[in-house]
């Protein structure tokens, strides 16, 4: 009985682990130029970023603004997940219904505002798709394990079975 306690507890240790590393963000960083392909650099921007799912004109299931300021080089970064939001939430996304396509729009006034210029669509490949991993992480423990049973996770489902 020791036995499955111990891995009981060390199942939960290790779950609790891999929830804490999922954080509900992505890095963004980006090189802005304007209309002359110029470098737009140490001025003050606005962003709005959407997730878009099925297309890259698909639905906006996620929707945050940004305001932040281009570096000597006229980098731009950010943490999607982390803006304001003004459509859905971004723990809220179900990865699992992909393809989802990350569509970015700038404002490269000094001021930062909301007259979106400068537009980009590209297609979210493997990385976020990771965070629809935790739901896995996240399911509940079976109830009913023996000694000598070992816990096991099927197609996403945990049970306990004798090896």
């Amino acid at each position: 009985m020791k036995r499955v306690t111990f891995y009981v507890l060390l199942t939960l240790l290790c779950s609790a682990g891999v929830y804490a590393q999922s954080p509900e963000q992505m890095s963004y960083q980006a090189i802005l130029r304007d209309a002359a392909d110029a470098l737009i650099v140490s001025q003050g921007i606005g962003m709005q970023v959407s997730v878009l799912q099925g297309s890259s004109s698909g639905t906006a299931v996620y929707v945050e603004t940004h305001s932040g300021t281009t570096n000597a080089n006229g980098l731009v970064s950010l943490e999607i997940g982390a803006g304001t939001p003004t459509t859905g939430t971004f723990s809220g996304i179900d990865w699992s219904g992909g393809p989802y396509f990350l569509k970015t729009e700038t404002d490269p006034t000094a001021l930062g505002g909301t007259s979106y210029t400068i537009t980009g669509t590209t297609e979210l490949l493997s990385v976020p798709y990771a965070l629809h991993a935790t739901t896995l992480a996240e399911k509940e423990l079976p109830t009913g394990g023996t000694e000598g049973q070992v816990l096991k996770i099927i197609s996403g489902v945990p049970t306990w079975s004798s090896n």
